[in-house]
């Protein structure tokens, strides 16, 4: 048997074909909406957490080098303060307001010895007496 060609004819659109084509692609849309929105809050979070990460990288940035700044400018301080003794040093021992400095010699360690009373008592530093000032 040979076979049969059928044709078919599209049906004519009536009131209900488009009734249940508004349906369908109102269902499309929102199916479309829904996900688009939940894409965008997902971008949203993700936006977020790279800013906060953004922020907390550039606060540990700045704090890292107010540190380094910090450090500098101590050191500074203690090379200046350092200079201004050394050079006040003689004035003020001329005054008598500060004892020559002495050389420390280097120390050799010694043994521990046992424990010992002491033969002297230690003395207190003597107070010196205030300079008298002539008034001319």
């Amino acid at each position: 048997m040979a076979a049969r060609k059928t044709t078919r004819k599209t049906p004519e659109p009536t009131l209900r074909h488009v009734w249940l084509a508004g349906l369908g692609l109102i269902a499309v849309a929102r199916r479309e909406a829904v996900a688009a929105a939940t894409d965008a809050a997902g971008r949203l979070q993700a936006a977020r957490e790279h800013a906060g990460s953004f922020a907390g990288q550039a606060q540990r940035d700045v704090l890292d080098r107010l540190a380094e700044v910090r450090e500098q400018g101590e050191a500074r301080v203690g090379r200046f303060s350092a200079e201004v003794e050394t050079r006040l040093e003689p004035v003020l021992t001329k005054l008598g307001l500060k004892q020559p400095a002495r050389k420390a010699a280097p120390r050799a360690r010694k043994k521990p010895a046992a424990k010992r009373a002491r033969a002297t008592p230690v003395r207190k530093p003597v107070a010196k007496r205030p300079v008298r000032r002539s008034r001319a």
